[in-house]
């Protein structure tokens, strides 16, 4: 698979270019594209290989959960196990710059799950190029942060893209950008929830999050 670069229109996404990335990613590509939180790396859930991948340009130990993308609270229940109480507290936050560690279900793959805990990191973007492209793939979508092992962060988008271009099999361009910045993590695997990292967001989530928990 030959390395390419698609800009696609953050407000009214070219379909054609939405179907190249989702049929890209069926066949196992790894995809660096914009998010609410920011540039991610990306393939699809269930691709072992790629997964890999995305593994040896982060260099991510084998036992580092893999976070990913859902479309909605339906879709997200079925590949966590949520109970009424954390059900409620994301119906209020989603979508938005929040991953909620939650008890992963049948539906994730174990090379994705944290081994330990048995627990996987899962969002519902609130962005619009990334909520057209799950709706298209119809499956989870990887989106861990584009950041090289050195842990040196690129803010400009063009120089990011080509310092990852030689990794990744798409890049995916945009007219616009509105980065709300690192996600705010909160444990959820009981019903005292744990804030772990404050991130966008977080005020928000302060109003449903005991904060002595934090």
């Amino acid at each position: 698979m030959t390395s390419e670069v698609l800009t696609i229109h953050s407000k009214t996404p070219e379909m054609r270019k939405i179907y190249e990335v989702a049929d890209a990613l069926r066949q196992g590509a790894v995809v660096l594209y914009p998010t609410d939180t920011g540039f991610t790396l990306g393939c699809e859930l269930s691709n072992k290989e790629a997964i890999g991948r995305i593994r040896a340009i982060r260099r991510l130990p084998e036992e580092k959960a893999m976070t990913f993308l859902c479309g909605s609270l339906s879709n997200l229940s079925e590949f966590a196990k949520v109970s009424n109480t954390a059900y409620r507290t994301i119906k209020r936050l989603i979508p938005g710059p929040y991953t909620f560690v939650l008890p992963a279900s049948k539906q994730v793959p174990k090379f994705a799950w944290d081994p330990k805990r048995k627990t996987a990191g899962i969002r519902v973007p609130v962005h619009n190029l990334s909520q057209i492209l799950l709706k298209e793939l119809d499956v989870p979508i990887i989106s861990i942060s584009a950041k090289f092992p050195d842990g040196v962060s690129i803010s400009d988008p063009e120089m990011l893209i080509k310092k990852f271009m030689p990794f990744v099999d798409v890049a995916v361009r945009s007219d616009a950008y509105n980065f709300l910045g690192e996600s705010t993590v909160i444990d959820m695997t009981t019903d005292e929830f744990r804030i772990m990292r404050h991130g966008a967001g977080i005020t928000k989530v302060l109003e449903y999050v005991d904060i002595e928990n934090a």
